[in-house]
């Protein structure tokens, strides 16, 4: 199968880490279940064998086709083909071994989501910077560490893709904390641009007198949330 070059996708061609996937999820007959990336669907048979209904989304419209006629003897299955994060479902899991080009997007997606658990694939650096506690922190490790309890599952070496990538992928598990709106991610994200700032020329720049000498990148996550609230009265 060759790369799908526009969305960056790297398909998953192993079924013993495409049942680790699914089985890591615990799912219940009661759940329902959202997929974003339908790929070549190496996902859908475990997800509709352990789940109440599964809900599948492809932009690529040769895939999203290919996989209508696969799998049209599934009954507890609805492909959807568009952009997975513009739909308006609603569902309890989320699981998507996700293209490299989309991590940054769906994270940024899943935190203003209310489901209580995620397990997706990403590439083991950007699951390192998710998880990042020291100062090398970005926005985005912040808002997830706020709104997730993170951690890896299994390291996937790249020959269990076709093509194979040139970076090594990580499975990860999100357990649900809180829920984030946008707002709040957008201050998380304006503050971080003054990452090396102190939190009083911070304040200048946004035109608010804060008396702080602590940096922004030596204030704890729970401090850094607060100060992206006050500054738009969130």
């Amino acid at each position: 199968m060759i790369k799908r070059k526009n969305l960056g996708q790297h398909f998953l061609k192993s079924n013993q880490i495409a049942k680790f996937i699914v089985d890591s999820s615990n799912l219940k007959k009661s759940d329902i279940v959202y997929e974003v990336g339908i790929g070549q669907g190496i996902l859908i048979p475990f997800l509709c064998k352990n789940a109440n209904y599964v809900i599948s989304t492809e932009k690529d419209k040769i895939l999203y086709e290919q996989a209508i006629q696969k799998f049209s003897n599934i009954t507890n299955l609805s492909i959807i083909h568009g952009d997975g994060f513009k739909q308006n479902e609603k569902f309890d899991i989320f699981i998507s071994n996700l293209p490299y080009s989309q991590s940054k997007i769906a994270i940024n997606w899943m935190l203003m989501q209310k489901f209580s658990l995620a397990v997706i694939m990403v590439q083991y650096d950007f699951a390192k910077k998710l998880l990042s506690k020291n100062q090398d922190r970005r926005a985005i490790s912040v808002l997830s560490q706020s709104c997730f309890d993170m951690k890896i599952l299994r390291k996937i070496g790249k020959e269990n893709f076709s093509p194979p990538p040139k970076i090594n992928s990580v499975v990860m598990e999100f357990k649900r904390k809180s829920s984030i709106s946008k707002q709040l991610i957008q201050s998380v994200n304006l503050i971080f641009s003054f990452r090396r700032k102190k939190v009083q020329t911070i304040g200048k720049y946004l035109g608010l007198e804060i008396k702080s000498d602590i940096r922004l990148d030596e204030m704890n996550n729970d401090e850094i949330i607060k100060f992206a609230k006050s500054i738009r009265n969130i």
